[in-house]
Order: structure tokens, then sequence, then C-alpha cells
């Protein structure tokens, strides 16, 4: 495979992967009340809030001026991400909004010539490749513990955002029933 087509590959596929972890994320904070979203399991625990509130932030000075400044912004406060302020579901939603648009209008125009262009995160540089796979290993992370949460906070009535369980046999027979192709699983 040449250079180009393996590159034009990884971006078409990380854009998807940070897509797919973005619908995780929404799929969860459907099924959940305002109250489960402030909800935290202790004084040393996150709610779903704040952990919202992290990676949210994270995202925003990551990826605003994704190609020419410092991934560690000076106004970005990270020790504050760990202290709610919101007093709403929907203003939790509209940061989450906010940090996804930022990921988005940073990856979604880059261009093969600048897959090996140096970018950095505390003064720590990365080709944009290793840069992409640092972000999307630390958000799925993050979205991890989201859906843990709601599906802890959810129990019964949680409604499973993959294969369900008892459902795996049929999944997979329909999957082997069909003709194999090349694709993308999200």
């Amino acid at each position: 495979m040449k250079t180009t087509t393996f590159i034009e590959n990884y971006f078409d596929n990380i854009k998807k992967l940070f897509r797919y972890y973005k619908s995780l994320g929404d799929r969860t904070f459907t099924q959940l009340s305002e109250q489960e979203v402030f909800h935290s399991a202790g004084e040393y625990s996150n709610s779903i809030a704040v952990i919202t509130k992290h990676i949210s932030g994270n995202m925003i000075s990551r990826f605003t001026d994704f190609l020419t400044s410092d991934g560690e912004k000076p106004c970005r406060n990270r020790e504050m991400e760990f202290q709610n302020s919101f007093e709403t579901k929907e203003q939790v939603l509209a940061y989450w909004e906010k940090g996804w648009a930022c990921v988005f209008n940073a990856i979604d125009p880059l261009t093969i010539e600048e897959a090996n262009k140096i970018v950095y995160i505390r003064n720590e540089g990365h080709s944009i490749l290793e840069a992409l796979n640092r972000q999307l290993g630390h958000y799925s992370y993050h979205i991890g513990q989201i859906v843990f949460l709601g599906k802890t906070l959810k129990g019964k009535d949680w409604q499973s955002l993959s294969i369900p369980v008892g459902q795996s046999t049929t999944f997979n027979s329909e999957k082997f029933g069909k003709e194999k192709s090349r694709k993308n699983f999200v």
C-alpha cells in the first residue's frame, strides 16, 4: 500500500472513530435524566457532568489552532475542569458539543501533506498521526467512563450501545450470512 493511500485510509478511519466515540456519549446522554448526569458515587468520584467538562476542556485546548499553537493553551485551567460549574444537563451538552466542534473543525480539513507535521502538546512534539492517536485514546477512555456510569445508573433500563447480551449468536449469524467486504465497523 502506498504511503498516500495509507494516510488517506488512516485519516478516514480516525475521523470515523472520533465520531463513533462521540455517538457513544450522545447515546448515553439521551438515556440519562438531569439528576443522573450530575450524580456522583462519592466525594472522590466524578459525575458524568465533570467528566464531560474535563474532556471538552481538553478538546477545546488541544484542537483550537491545532496546527499552529501548543495544545495546552495558557487559558486552560485543567484543575477547574474537575469542579462542576454546570447547573443543567443542557449546559453540559452545550459544552460537550463545543468541544466536539473544535475536534471536527480541526481534523476534517487535514490533508495528506500535513500527516507528518509536528504539533506540540505541553511543548512535546507529536506528528499529526501521533497527536490524533493520543487524543482518541484519551477521549475513548473517558467516554468509556461515561458509558459505564450511565449503564450503572440506568440498571435494567439501560439500552445497549452495542450487541445486547444474549444476542451475539444472532448478530454473528447475520454478519457471516453476508458476502465478505471491506468496511469500517463504525
